[in-house]
């Protein structure tokens, strides 16, 4: 693969092709750290609504969304 790269003539050598792997792999887990922690934080946000008393149940939820697809495609 590291062959392949360095014939496109993108990269001078094996040193270039693997450090811009090295810089992928850096950014895909600066990516997924970040998602991870937005999820988190949703999460935190569901817990806190919980212990407030405004949850609902999912089951009623899907059930009013089917109802009201239903009414809206007039059936």
């Amino acid at each position: 693969m590291i062959a392949q790269q360095i014939k496109t003539g993108k990269y001078q050598d094996d040193l270039a092709v693997i450090q811009e792997g090295l810089r992928l792999l850096a950014e895909r887990d600066r990516i997924y750290r970040g998602r991870f922690e937005q999820l988190k934080q949703e999460v935190m946000i569901g817990v806190q609504e919980l212990r407030r008393g405004e949850s609902f149940d999912g089951r009623e939820f899907i059930n009013r969304l089917k109802a009201t697809n239903l009414q809206d495609s007039g059936s």
